[in-house]
């Protein structure tokens, strides 16, 4: 039996409200309404025994009141230390149970968060650190040598503390005890700063230039859109009992719900431990997450026939799958073995600092309809007009005050991607119907270009998917110099199949025109290579069309 369809609706602001107006009668300060410091602290303070995290690798539990205690412990450790506001602290470690506490800890005195890929290279991690520059890196020990080769090479007198414990580094518990004290928790006062200016996080966005940049979100940013992913729930606070948290900390889906969970109270269901398809069986059927947010290509491999019927997935009320396009087949998929449950396609980016539309209800393979946070445009990109018909594409276009300040130490690309009027440029194509549903087409970066042609490799992977032989199926291309790029596909077989390229281009040649034939050649492998956030990892895609057989 179908759970009732959720609208959007106001009562997560209400509750907002109520929770700001209590701190800013205390304080005095109506900016302290976007202070996500203070409402962390007020929240953790208003229910010390709710269980704020659970490290499902470990099963480590940690209330509010556990968390409250070190996170202020850790603040005044980064006071002693000489930390200010502005100033930069890279976190690069797994999903355990002390990531929150620096990271609580920053945003109470206005010092900037940059959440680091922990799996970095020595030559990635150079070309990070030249951005964010920052004053400490938390990380595990294991790391700790390569950082402090890419230290050395940019000259920064940078930092190191270790979760765990390192030969010669100190361990957080050493810092805390070296820089902190034991003063009662009441005693503390966050620092005094401007939410609508100050930093709070560097969100990691490379786009699909390979080229590191750094959103900077600010605090009044993230006060105002995190409760928007909320938008369509009614119990608050708990709006659901425990998120499954699928990411690590450097993709906006973890750190929406690293700083919403303990302030709208559900238990944020993490793990230390790599998010495999066998592990995230596990910490569903042990600890039955009521919702979850997966990208389409991982949550493919949770769907697959054959393993799926290891785990039991109707505890989830709501899944959201994002990340890129999601194919309805899959949403349909999802539907059949948990009836039940909501599944939105939905549709954020790190420079919105959260989603970009509200899912009520859409029609298939829309993403939703306009938040009241944003404006929005869709816009040719050749002649800058604005498209007013519906089912005609663009770029979208959106501006309000949850979009990202600016590309942090970047300001060449930060003017690239503002239009006049602050307007930002997605670099998404869209379409929207008559009804104001959106319908996200491409990434304008990924297109190949045949000849004069443009080519989708999300159509190819639509029509590809379609095959019963095939699993799932990912498109990229090869440069050719007469004919510019020639589309390769990537073809995950199902279980058992004996698919044949032969038989995924002629599929794709009764389905699409000439010029989307699949010129560069077809290539099975046992899975699509995805990045730290279960998306598609498009240069290692490339990397196997050059380097693997092509039939």
């Amino acid at each position: 039996m179908a759970r009732q369809a959720r609208i959007s609706n106001d009562r997560v602001h209400w509750f907002m409200n109520d929770l700001t107006s209590r701190i800013i009668a205390e304080s005095g300060n109506p900016n302290d309404r976007f202070h996500l410091g203070k409402i962390m602290l007020q929240s953790l303070k208003d229910d010390p025994e709710f269980i704020v995290q659970i490290d499902g690798a470990t099963g480590e539990t940690v209330n509010s009141a556990e968390t409250l205690e070190k996170t202020v412990r850790c603040a005044v450790a980064f006071r002693n230390f000489g930390l200010q506001t502005g100033d930069v602290v890279v976190l690069m470690a797994p999903n355990h149970v002390d990531l929150a506490v620096p990271l609580q800890a920053a945003l109470c005195l206005g010092i900037i968060i940059a959440a680091v890929d922990s799996t970095l290279g020595v030559n990635e991690l150079q070309g990070t650190f030249s951005v964010d520059r920052p004053k400490i890196v938390f990380c595990q020990s294991g790391k700790a040598p390569d950082i402090q080769v890419v230290l050395n090479a940019l000259e920064l007198d940078t930092h190191i503390v270790t979760f765990d414990t390192g030969d010669y580094l100190g361990s957080f518990a050493d810092f805390l005890e070296q820089h902190g004290d034991d003063s009662p928790v009441d005693d503390f006062k966050p620092n005094e700063f401007d939410p609508e200016d100050t930093v709070a996080f560097l969100i990691a966005t490379s786009g699909t230039t390979g080229l590191p940049k750094a959103a900077a979100a600010t605090h009044k940013n993230f006060a105002i859109t995190g409760p928007y992913w909320w938008g369509r729930f009614t119990d608050f606070p708990a709006p659901t009992r425990m998120a499954l948290i699928g990411s690590p900390l450097q993709w906006l889906t973890a750190l929406v719900n690293f700083v919403m969970s303990p302030i709208l109270r559900y238990t944020r269901l993490q793990t230390s431990q790599a998010m495999t398809k066998d592990h995230a069986y596990y910490l569903i059927n042990t600890y039955r997450p009521t919702y979850t947010v997966f990208s389409p290509t991982f949550m493919t491999t949770l769907m697959k026939p054959g393993d799926r019927e290891q785990c039991d997935f109707t505890c989830f009320e709501s899944l959201m799958l994002g990340g890129s396009a999601v194919p309805n087949e899959l949403i349909a998929q999802i539907k059949e073995v948990t009836p039940a449950t909501e599944v939105w396609n939905g549709y954020g980016m790190s420079e919105l600092t959260s989603v970009g539309f509200h899912t009520d209800s859409p029609p298939p393979g829309s993403c939703g309809r306009p938040m009241g946070c944003f404006q929005y445009r869709i816009v040719d990109s050749v002649t800058q007009e604005d498209i007013f018909e519906p089912h005609v594409p663009g770029e979208l276009w959106i501006k309000g005050p949850g979009i990202f300040k600016e590309y942090y130490n970047n300001p060449e690309a930060t003017e690239e991607t503002f239009a006049e009027d602050r307007w930002f440029k997605t670099g998404d194509t869209f379409y929207r119907d008559q009804y104001w549903n959106f319908f996200f087409v491409e990434r304008i970066k990924l297109l190949l270009k045949y000849k004069s042609n443009q080519i989708s490799p999300v159509e190819l992977e639509n029509v590809i998917r379609k095959h019963p032989g095939v699993l799932d199926a990912a498109v990229t291309g090869l440069p050719d110099p007469e004919c510019g790029d020639l589309p390769v596909a990537c073809v995950v077989r199902q279980p058992g199949s004996d698919v044949t390229a032969q038989d995924i281009k002629d599929l794709v040649k009764e389905s699409l025109s000439d010029s989307k034939q699949l010129r560069g050649g077809v290539i099975f492998v046992s899975e699509i290579p995805t990045t730290a956030s279960t998306k598609v990892h498009r240069r290692k895609l490339k990397e196997l069309a050059l380097a693997m057989i092509r039939e």
